[in-house]
């Protein structure tokens, strides 16, 4: 009788510690901090809040996102802070500004995993050596969908390019640098690199107002055809100035043909270089649920087929391909681009070695 006593007691025990772990998986709840702006800013926030609530819906979690009171360093690290507080396992965090709260908060809380991206080795500074094992980081190639975006302008026939970058941190620049690169491969296969040049100017913000739409006016009246607006929301700038002068833009980050042709005409928008937020956003919840998390590491996301959509770093399906650049013509130069046959420099620690005119302007601000 003890003895049956005995293995209907260690039965319950193996029961009830089964149901402890379902509950356990059942009880991830993910929260998303934003950087700069909010989520309503049709770039990088808006992203990659949209990926997490529907993943987080699709598969019954618990979803909430937080604005940090200002763009301090102690703001996003009490908001970090906040959500682990109110039960939230799982912290998404999108930008390289999370650097310094994720050094201040990542090492304290071990049993939350945090997932950052566009986090590089130098914003989480000692960390590097050692990244936790709670902590995945994803960098991205955006040289990469610069190349491709400038490659494409020159290719479909503008050569009066111009580059308004928001505030010239690291994956900005290497948009902007990839950018000059692809749109002076593009004349040199066209015999044209006396006639293709590139302004180039930051606004020193990740949002348009009336000195960088004035700029930009003066861009456009010059002659300007294109304008790369490569900064969150410092589209609305380009936008406006295209508008009146029947110019037009290149979007990032996402699919910006939507928000930017809603708002300043059909047809303004050529193409968007995009990375792949939502598929890391995707991949590295999927991994949470399922078990299979690996933290510990920042991954540089770039190409990894010669599918352009497979890809973390692209051209929008938007993009107005023509004659001149087919779709078919985009194809090849991402498989050109993944097999190593076109290299894409990632050096920013000085302007690209180029051959056509690249008027360089600093900053507005």
């Amino acid at each position: 009788m003890k003895k049956l006593l005995s293995i209907a007691l260690v039965l319950c025990m193996v029961l009830s510690l089964g149901a402890f772990t379902a509950f356990a998986e059942d009880d991830i709840a993910v929260a998303m901090i934003t950087d700069y702006g909010d989520i309503t800013d049709q770039s990088f926030n808006q992203t990659t809040y949209e990926a997490c609530k529907a993943y987080t819906e699709a598969n019954g979690l618990d979803f909430q996102y937080y604005k940090p009171a200002s763009d301090s360093d102690e703001d996003r690290a009490s908001s970090i802070e906040k959500a682990i507080d109110d039960g939230f396992n799982v912290i998404v965090m999108p930008g390289y500004a999370f650097g310094k709260a994720i050094q201040q908060v990542v090492p304290d809380n071990e049993d939350v995993t945090f997932i950052a991206l566009d986090v590089s080795e130098g914003d989480i500074g000692d960390l590097a050596s050692d990244v936790p094992a709670n902590l995945y980081c994803a960098v991205y190639q955006e040289e990469l969908c610069g190349y491709m975006a400038g490659y494409a302008a020159v290719k479909l026939g503008y050569t009066k390019l111009g580059y308004l970058g928001g505030m010239a941190v690291p994956a900005v620049v290497r948009y902007g640098y990839g950018f000059v690169q692809g749109a002076n491969a593009a004349a040199v296969e066209l015999d044209k690199v006396d006639d293709v040049s590139v302004k180039y100017v930051y606004g020193n913000q990740f949002f348009g107002d009336s000195d960088i739409t004035a700029y930009m006016d003066t861009w456009y009246a010059d002659g300007t055809e294109v304008v790369f607006a490569c900064g969150g929301g410092i589209f609305t700038s380009a936008g406006e100035a295209a508008q009146k002068a029947g110019g037009k833009v290149i979007g990032v980050d996402v699919d910006q043909a939507g928000t930017i042709d809603g708002l300043y005409g059909e047809g303004i928008t050529v193409t968007s270089a995009m990375k792949g937020l939502a598929a890391t956003v995707n991949a590295q919840l999927a991994a949470v649920v399922d078990g299979s998390f690996e933290g510990g590491k920042v991954d540089n996301l770039g190409l990894v087929s010669d599918v352009p959509a497979e890809n973390f770093v692209q051209l929008a399906e938007s993009t107005q391909f023509s004659d001149d650049f087919s779709e078919d013509d985009y194809n090849a130069l991402v498989a050109a681009m993944h097999a190593g046959d076109v290299e894409v420099s990632n050096d920013i620690t000085a302007e690209p070695e180029v051959s056509i005119a690249v008027d360089y302007q600093g900053n507005i601000k």
